[in-house]
């Protein structure tokens, strides 16, 4: 183990255990650790039975997951609730606390100031657009009651300094190459027959169908591209568990579809959640990744696919010109006929894809979730002295 290894063991908490951007990161540095030989566990709240949405090389405890009727606010009192009580009892071998998000920093931190000798540390991967005042409230707390606070981008570091006055320290993201790099040619040649793209370009969303992920945008893209080409392209959307109901964005963006002369199932697939032994040939079956996200955290999806070999076509954000120069196409955010502009000519332009493959794998190889590892372990170590000094 590194020498800047923390002696005291560590665990790491999320709200979910289905497979969203926070999970993911919260599972691939948990193993990262335990492999470094780290004492860690990873906590989430879900199906016991369940599990985890993949397989963890670490070990877990799944708190069962409140069965709550009413909204937001009802679930996510009772989950906070749910995790406080069990993370009372975490806190007796785990005297660090590392939270993923709002529900598990509110309930660490209310074990914390309920007499547990513990650090609760926090990343903030982005800040939700809530509309409600209390939800609103439980965010800004979230961010402000935690000993520490990590983020994993210049541009949320900057955001939590400006708007709540609190010092976030930076820990990249990882990517794990061997995983999203070695798909079977067969499986991704199956995945595509699935959704119809034997003879048809694909593109591959991830996220589901939700305001933060620009759907809108896409699929007014892909209907320009429809119009302009022979065999069109197909959609195929991955992903769309939330913890919030964008429920009401979805049906708005499919009643698009008509007069956009796109057909639901024949043009935009959408295949939620799928098995995380699938992931990696999604990725390699597609043609290119349609990530026009209108905010994001590190965009992970994106270096998932580069490790993957597939070429991004993301949005400008200030979040992916940190980490992005020339490795992938960045479109401004909202710009319909730029994104397909910059879709067909990754379809179209052999030498722009070869140099996109390429400079994908370069950077992502640089992306190792060990290394993140030990940043993280470093960090925890100064939270511990600052926390008993």
């Amino acid at each position: 183990m590194s020498a800047a290894s923390p002696s005291v063991p560590v665990a790491l908490i999320t709200y979910s255990t289905r497979p969203r951007g926070g999970v993911a990161h919260t599972l691939a540095l948990g193993e990262a650790m335990h492999a470094l030989g780290q004492d860690v566990l990873i906590v989430g709240l879900g199906d016991p039975e369940a599990g985890f949405f993949r397989p963890v090389d670490a070990p877990t405890l799944i708190v069962p997951a409140p069965q709550v009727d009413g909204g937001l606010e009802a679930k996510v009192d009772a989950s906070i609730d749910a995790l406080e009580i069990a993370l009372a009892d975490v806190a007796r071998d785990y005297p660090i606390l590392h939270t993923q998000d709002c529900i598990s920093a509110r309930a660490a931190a209310r074990v914390r100031d309920g007499g547990a000798p513990v650090t609760v540390v926090r990343t903030v991967h982005h800040v939700d657009d809530f509309d409600t005042e209390k939800l609103m409230t439980c965010q800004r707390l979230a961010i402000l009651e935690p000993d520490t606070v990590f983020v994993v981008s210049q541009i949320w570091e900057e955001n939590l300094q400006a708007d709540y006055g609190v010092s976030a320290a930076i820990v990249r993201n990882g990517v794990n190459v061997e995983r999203y790099g070695t798909a079977s040619p067969e499986l991704a040649s199956e995945l595509r027959e699935r959704v119809g793209a034997g003879d048809r370009p694909l593109l591959l969303a991830i996220g589901g169908i939700e305001p933060r992920k620009g759907t809108d945008t896409l699929v007014a893209a892909l209907s320009a591209l429809k119009a302009e080409r022979s065999p069109s392209p197909v959609l195929a959307v991955v992903g769309g568990h939330s913890f919030q109901d964008h429920r009401w964005y979805r049906e708005a963006v499919l009643e698009t579809l008509d007069d956009l002369g796109l057909v639901l199932g024949v043009d935009v697939v959408e295949l939620g959640s799928v098995p995380e032994s699938e992931m990696a040939g999604w990725y390699a079956a597609a043609d290119v990744l349609t990530f026009p996200s209108v905010k994001e955290g590190f965009g992970l999806a994106a270096l998932e696919s580069m490790a993957a070999g597939t070429p991004v076509v993301t949005s400008d954000l200030p979040v992916f010109r940190e980490w992005i120069t020339d490795e992938a196409l960045l479109v401004p955010v909202g710009e319909v006929d730029t994104l397909a502009a910059a879709i067909a000519s990754v379809l179209d332009d052999d030498s722009l894809r070869a140099r996109l493959v390429a400079a994908g794998h370069t950077l992502a190889d640089r992306y190792t979730w060990e290394a993140s590892a030990r940043e993280h372990l470093a960090l925890y170590a100064a939270a511990s002295l600052r926390a008993t000094g």
